[in-house]
């Protein structure tokens, strides 16, 4: 069916949700009499709080405006359990909607389909906008991901030089890119549920990789890759009111104890290596509830996710410079004997932020699940 102004407006209001709702999907509903007025609107709020249809709902009624008879317009199928919150989809029959126009399937098992199933069999008329659908699952990727992965969506983030430096041969980095690239790269902090470094990255600039540059109501929890649990005790990134998860390879109950009474978590998921199992650390995050992940790490981290193909996209930000010879690079990956055994990547965008180019490239294929 023809995408409409009225899904239009659902999938704007879901980006309003785009720092908020994690883990929940972002989720917009418009509701339309029968008349063609627009008579509530909503998004999904945070986490425990009401999704998209309710507030619509409660839109509606704060307005004075009757349900009966009316259509929403919804960017996710209506749920149709009861969680932290009750079924979307028995709130809009009670509420005497007619029509429920969605844009695409929930992926999540305990929906897949029921939300819409339940409405039909109540008389409530259902369609699928399919154009909207596409919208909506760029939008919620990473809870695609989740449900159907049972990973989270890993975006990469670096700023480099022109050509491909991310720091100097003395580890200077700040600041290779400008004020305005640094606020777009908080932006996308943000949208994470968490955010991952390493811990070289910890121990020479003891960063806090919290979201500082633009205004959000949550900051992503913050996850370190520390084989051997040398994290030092003072470090910024402990004192992070979301929470920090430090995922290690070593047995230290004394280290151990002294970082969870810091109040970390510490999880020891070993490889047959001595290393960190990375992909079991995807499969562990992703039953916690992150949908995004955020990597913001050195080369040596970088290059084992690309090189053991968990990188779904990179987020680029490319400085107006040159850095010469000896500088670091962006992933420690190869060497390669062969042109074809390099990452294949898509450009997603390309944008001129500031002086600064951003580009979002994403792994050919990734996307198709």
């Amino acid at each position: 069916m023809t995408h409409s102004p009225f899904m239009q407006q659902a999938l704007d209001l879901a980006r309003q949700a785009l720092f908020i709702s994690n883990p929940n999907p972002r989720v917009g509903c418009v509701l339309v009499s029968a008349t063609g007025q627009v008579i509530g609107q909503g998004f999904t709020q945070q986490a425990g709080g009401p999704h998209a249809e309710v507030m619509a709902l409660r839109d509606a009624a704060a307005q004075g405006h009757s349900t009966q008879g009316a259509t929403a317009y919804v960017t996710l199928e209506p749920c149709s359990h009861t969680g932290r919150t009750g079924p979307c989809c028995h709130a809009l029959i009670d509420a005497g909607i007619a029509q429920v126009v969605g844009a695409i399937t929930d992926p999540n098992p305990q929906v897949a389909g029921q939300g819409f199933a339940k409405l039909r069999a109540a008389g409530v008329q259902v369609e699928v906008d399919t154009d909207a659908g596409l919208a909506s699952r760029e939008l919620n990727l990473g809870f695609f991901s989740r449900m159907v992965r049972g990973t989270p969506w890993v975006r990469m983030k670096a700023a480099t030089s022109l050509d491909g430096s991310t720091a100097l041969h003395n580890g200077r980095s700040q600041w290779i890119t400008g004020p305005a690239a640094r606020a777009d790269g908080h932006a996308w902090r943000a949208r994470a549920c968490a955010i991952l470094t390493g811990i070289g990255t910890v121990l020479q600039d003891n960063p806090r990789l919290n979201v500082r540059e633009v205004a959000t109501p949550r900051q992503p929890k913050l996850v370190v890759i520390d084989s051997h649990l040398d994290m030092p005790l003072d470090a910024h990134i402990l004192k992070a009111p979301s929470g920090c998860t430090i995922y290690t390879s070593s047995h230290n109950p004394s280290r151990t104890q002294a970082l969870q009474a810091l109040g970390a978590t510490v999880i020891a998921l070993p490889n047959a290596h001595g290393k960190v199992d990375l992909a079991a650390m995807l499969r562990d995050l992703a039953a916690r509830g992150t949908n995004e992940l955020h990597v913001e790490a050195g080369f040596k981290l970088n290059g084992s996710l690309l090189r053991e193909g968990l990188v779904d996209e990179l987020l680029l930000y490319l400085a107006p410079q040159l850095l010469g010879t000896g500088g670091m690079g962006l992933a420690n990956f190869g060497p390669l004997d062969e042109l074809a055994q390099g990452v294949p990547l898509q450009w997603q965008d390309v944008s001129r932020i500031g002086n600064d180019l951003r580009i979002v490239a994403r792994v050919a294929g990734r996307d198709q699940f």
